[in-house]
């Protein structure tokens, strides 16, 4: 049994540290030292960078209320409404793209009433909206399960104290799942990182301008810069290591908070 079980652990291990090992492989530290300093390749991590801080920051903006009214309260049709929620986890993001372009762009819904948003699709802005579907989801995912574990007994204590829902939401709920709150913020920003599908469908792919890390590597290896490729895909790698180095460090503590918040 031991082997039995041992054995897929060894294949993933193989298949995981294989394909770091054969991208590694592919540069030299000076070819790599070139790339980094190329202004597109810094364009595309600093475009990666600041869109995908700015799609959290909205995510949270939109994710910690919707997740407080699922949770607190009394929705009609909730089951329904958490399951078109965990859609944007499941569909494919190309699909997810195509929905976003049809109803943002000049003859949707919305892009139809307001044009300016609808012209200015294939920009940073669109990357954005892209990234910040996506993350939005994901956050709301672990915010729902994080006030949900808090004890009611806190939140009867506050309203005994006078604490009105915002104050409590603010002073109460968040101070005792914050960690929780961290690790799905983590988890959101590498998501927004690697978002791919949905920003090439809604905002393009156009270099020097919509150019996030992971359209270089699709613009690179369709170019046949295969070296360009492989700096931007290692680049996305250790910003994902970094993030699971954070996300690892807060994990253990957020156990602890939750068991504090029961």
């Amino acid at each position: 049994m031991r082997i039995l079980a041992l054995l897929p652990l060894l294949i993933l291990l193989l298949f995981i540290v294989g394909s770091l090992a054969a991208l590694l492989g592919q540069l030299e530290v000076t070819t790599l030292s070139t790339l980094l300093r190329d202004a597109e390749i810094r364009f595309a991590f600093g475009l990666s960078l600041a869109t995908a801080l700015l799609s959290l920051l909205l995510a949270c903006v939109i994710a910690l209320p919707a997740a407080w009214a699922l949770v607190r309260l009394d929705l009609p049709g909730k089951r329904w409404i958490n399951l078109l929620l965990d859609l944007p986890m499941v569909t494919p993001p190309l699909v997810t793209g195509i929905g976003l372009l049809l109803l943002l762009g000049q003859q949707g819904m919305v892009g139809s009433w307001w044009p300016a948003l609808a012209q200015r699709l294939f920009s940073p802005l669109g990357i954005v909206i892209a990234q910040t579907y996506v993350a939005s989801a994901i956050l709301l995912r672990s915010a729902s399960a994080a006030l949900a574990a808090i004890d009611r007994a806190w939140l009867e204590t506050a309203h005994n104290l006078g604490l009105a829902p915002l104050a409590t939401f603010l002073l109460v709920e968040i101070p005792l799942v914050w960690r929780a709150l961290v690790s799905g913020a983590v988890l959101a920003l590498s998501r927004a990182l690697g978002e791919f599908g949905a920003t090439l469908m809604l905002a393009g792919a156009t270099r020097m301008k919509t150019e996030t890390l992971p359209i270089a590597v699709y613009l690179n290896i369709a170019g046949g810069d295969f070296s360009a490729a492989v700096g931007c895909a290692l680049l996305l790698i250790v910003l994902a290591f970094l993030l699971l180095l954070l996300l690892h460090g807060i994990r253990p503590h957020a156990e602890e908070g939750r068991r504090a918040a029961c």
